[in-house]
């Protein structure tokens, strides 16, 4: 009878792997063998592991990585290091990787015994004994948190312009909050009690845009069957929020900039204009700057929008509030999914702290309702998805020279037409002679 725990062994030494082979079934272990990281991989994503036992010193990728790798992706699973080359920082260093022993060579049976049973001993304790953190939300604005030098910029200018009209352009990387930044302004000033409208710029067809924002007559055009008020009646005496700004087609843009020079509009088929008191604050992850070299974006409405500019930091330059968020984000949707509050341990904590988050908030926000719901109670490791992870970039070692893969796709090409030359320098895009002369 065989034991219930299943040891990998990985080493470049298939004497030493034979010989662990040996003694750990003896032992009524079952074992499984790799001579490298990568087929160590393979067996991992295959396999059920109760205990990694890894050399450090392999070619290529060595033991220290697959550790780190195995600690992230397995963080339940003990893993013992077997060494030629024991030293106090070597030592430190892989179990800082996530060791929770090594042994050094050459060793006994029974030394091995030993090790492998404090391994899993050490596996269950360290299990048992993970402690769990709660974020706590800190702020002045109900849906944005942080205490980072950049938020502070943000929440700064807020504070300066909640009070008054002036026309705000927030810019930021996609998913950084910038309709947050939008209503933390209109929510927390005097003019809260008024409309707070929020218009997708990029979601309207340009051909309906100017009657979106600025409304209708009767009549107007085909299916004008009666008046309609636009975003900029309906915002009025508030706010009206204009999400990427640099998607309004030209037309809308010159009608904007006059709506916000002489706080005025006019409804599509009106011989009369309407004044408006509202407050526009525009909103772009594009650069605005291009857009007008291109003849995109007006210059002078660009002007007009940027009377106050409000910078939306990304979230890997505000990684500080990263336990903030977090906390945010496991309140809201613990209650939500699960029906109480929820908690997530340092390690996992970590792992997102590290990571550079390219979608910023927006992608954390994903992630945590994610972790929620393949949760038990606690957000661990294992609840993240693997691209958080720690990974294994093996070398590539099948470059090849520019010549050969233009000899190889020439071959191939002529392959295609059947020896047809002229059908072959067509497809390469060069001249008989050019492709006579690769030929040689």
């Amino acid at each position: 009878m065989l034991h219930k725990e299943n040891i990998l062994l990985v080493d470049d030494d298939i004497d030493i792997l034979e010989l662990l082979q040996r003694h750990l079934q003896s032992m009524d272990y079952h074992t499984y063998k790799a001579v490298s990281v990568k087929e160590a991989l393979y067996i991992l994503k295959d396999s059920y592991i109760d205990l990694l036992i890894t050399d450090i010193q392999m070619p290529g990728v060595d033991g220290l990585e697959l550790l780190k790798f195995a600690d992230e992706h397995y963080p339940e699973m003990p893993k013992l290091v077997i060494t030629g080359y024991p030293s106090v920082s070597g030592a430190l260093e892989v179990i800082k990787a996530g060791a929770t022993d090594y042994l050094t060579k050459p060793f006994t049976k029974e030394e091995l015994r030993k090790a492998v049973l404090k391994a899993f001993e050490q596996g269950s304790r360290r299990k048992d004994s993970k402690k769990t953190i709660s974020a706590n939300q800190d702020g002045l604005y109900p849906d944005m948190v942080g205490k980072s030098e950049t938020y502070g910029k943000v929440t700064d200018i807020i504070e300066r312009v909640k009070d008054n009209k002036a026309t705000v352009l927030i810019k930021g990387e996609s998913g950084t909050g910038k309709e947050l930044v939008a209503r933390a302004i209109h929510y927390s000033g005097k003019f809260s009690r008024a409309p707070f409208i929020a218009v997708n710029c990029g979601a309207i067809p340009e051909n309906l845009q100017e009657s979106e924002f600025f409304g209708y007559v009767k009549g107007a055009f085909t299916g004008a069957n009666e008046n309609r008020d636009g975003f900029f009646q309906a915002a009025q005496g508030g706010t009206l929020f204009l999400d990427e700004i640099g998607t309004a087609s030209l037309a809308v843009q010159s009608k904007l900039l006059r709506a916000l020079q002489e706080k005025e509009v006019s409804k599509v088929g009106a011989r009369k204009t309407e004044k408006v008191d509202i407050r526009v604050i525009a909103a772009t992850n594009s650069n605005l700057q291009e857009e007008i070299e291109n003849k995109r974006f007006r210059e002078d409405l660009y002007y007009r929008l940027t009377v106050v500019e409000i910078d939306v930091p990304p979230l890997r330059k505000r990684k500080s509030d990263i336990p903030l968020l977090v906390g945010k984000f496991i309140r809201k949707y613990g209650i939500e999914y699960k029906d109480r509050l929820l908690r997530i341990s340092p390690d996992a904590l970590q792992i997102l702290k590290r990571y550079p988050w390219p979608g910023n908030v927006r992608e954390l926000e994903n992630v945590i309702q994610r972790a929620i719901i393949m949760s038990d109670g606690t957000i661990d490791v294992g609840d993240l998805p693997d691209k958080l992870k720690f990974q294994i970039d093996f070398p590539d070692s099948n470059f090849r020279s520019l010549h050969e893969m233009e000899k190889e796709y020439v071959q191939k090409v002529l392959n295609h037409t059947q020896g047809n030359k002229t059908k072959a320098a067509e497809i390469l895009q060069i001249d008989r002679k050019t492709l006579r002369e690769k030929l040689k």
